[in-house]
């Protein structure tokens, strides 16, 4: 199973292509309210989570999805919840993925220090001041993280959890499906 936390703010495309696709892959998604069982998104969008962040089971999940937005991002990084499944996650080996603003929350806690990883431009010092290597990928995985840079490479980022969680030929198969061309 896979969770991905959505908090007041979170970028919507972040959060839902990435579902989509991994749905798509046949994976087990769970879509986890940090602020409440509904969740509006920073351009509106109300989202219905699946259950509550605090009910997640970090036992049986394979891998965690943060989407970025802001202030979502900021409401992520201060939740309890969101940051014990994020230590139990790194701890367990598990699949830590983040998007746009989101690895700077991996990057705070020094996770990325040594490991190539990216974000969204303007939170890129970030990474560096955690002591990460930018990227120049938009999407990049570094053992256990997978980071990516926004809104624009979320397809690609759902194609890369696929890719992480199920196989590359199952992405490509997706990949062809949607029509994507990246």
């Amino acid at each position: 199973m896979v969770v991905v936390f959505l908090a007041e703010g979170f970028e919507e495309v972040e959060a839902l292509a990435p579902v989509d696709i991994m749905r798509r892959a046949g994976l087990e998604v769970v879509m986890a309210g940090v602020t409440g069982m509904e969740v509006t998104g920073s351009h509106g969008i109300k989202v219905a989570a699946d259950m509550a962040a605090k009910d997640v089971d970090v036992s049986k999940l394979d891998g965690m999805v943060l989407p970025g937005g802001l202030p979502g991002t900021l409401n992520l990084e201060q939740s309890q919840a969101v940051q014990s499944c994020l230590d139990r996650c790194v701890e367990e080996g598990k699949l830590v993925a983040a998007i746009c603003a989101a690895p700077s929350i991996l990057a705070h806690k020094g996770l990325l220090k040594g490991r190539k990883a990216t974000a969204f431009p303007n939170f890129q010092k970030d990474l560096t001041e955690g002591g990460a290597a930018l990227a120049e990928e938009y999407v990049c995985r570094d053992g256990q993280f997978l980071t990516a840079r926004g809104m624009g490479a979320a397809t690609q980022f759902g194609l890369a959890l696929v890719a992480a969680l199920v196989s590359q030929e199952k992405a490509e198969e997706i990949r062809s499906s949607i029509q994507w061309e990246g």
